[in-house]
């Protein structure tokens, strides 16, 4: 059984991702959960030596746990794309170098594709994947995973959200991530989903 939270209580958020930190604080904001950012805080960023989504986020969150002596949340998420055999993955950020480009990497991926031959009349199926680990100091670590599938657009459009958002379009929608606005991105997105299973398990007196 995970731990509890609850409102007033303060905890890390494991990421240096400006993007990802604002996304999950205005997940947590409605519980009345007060946030601090690894970056806010000073904390080095780990190296990320995990081969899944799992194991990664595991090692931010314990990293930051221990760190600051209080419970840490840390994401790791990236893009799954059917026609490179799930690449990039968990290196999606890496796919951006440094610094981080994400133009470049979304230039990365319409390349591979066609160099795999996958550019055809039918968009590449695509899905984001979140893993959300919650550390408390010295204990033991919680898991909680969300996927979302959807399609690839080239170009990319919008210019909303981050990392691969201008290139996906969620099933059953039309606008891309880059184009939604962040209230509706949130509603459905992998990370969404996968705090829905969070907030069952460790959000005390959720509403």
């Amino acid at each position: 059984m995970a731990g509890k939270l609850r409102a007033g209580d303060r905890i890390v958020v494991a990421s240096h991702n400006a993007g990802k930190v604002r996304e999950i604080e205005a997940l947590l904001g409605p519980f009345g959960i007060e946030t601090a950012s690894a970056a806010d805080l000073g904390l080095a960023e780990p190296e990320e030596t995990g081969a899944t989504f799992a194991e990664n986020a595991v090692i931010k969150a314990v990293a930051a746990a221990e760190v600051a002596n209080m419970p840490a949340l840390a994401d790791d998420s990236g893009l799954e794309v059917e026609a490179l055999g799930g690449a990039p993955g968990i290196h999606s950020a890496r796919w951006a170098g440094e610094p981080k480009n994400f133009r470049r990497a979304m230039a990365r991926i319409a390349r591979e594709l066609a160099s795999a031959g996958a550019i055809s009349n039918e968009p590449a199926r695509a899905n984001f994947t979140c893993v959300l680990a919650i550390a408390w100091p010295h204990e033991r670590v919680h898991l909680f995973e969300g996927k979302l599938f959807g399609h690839l657009v080239w170009p990319p459009r919008g210019e909303r959200g981050f990392g691969y958002d201008p290139i996906f379009v969620a099933d059953g929608c039309e606008e891309t991530f880059g184009e939604m606005e962040p209230g509706q991105k949130h509603a459905i997105s992998h990370r969404a989903k996968a705090f829905e299973q969070f907030v069952t398990e460790v959000i005390e007196g959720r509403q």
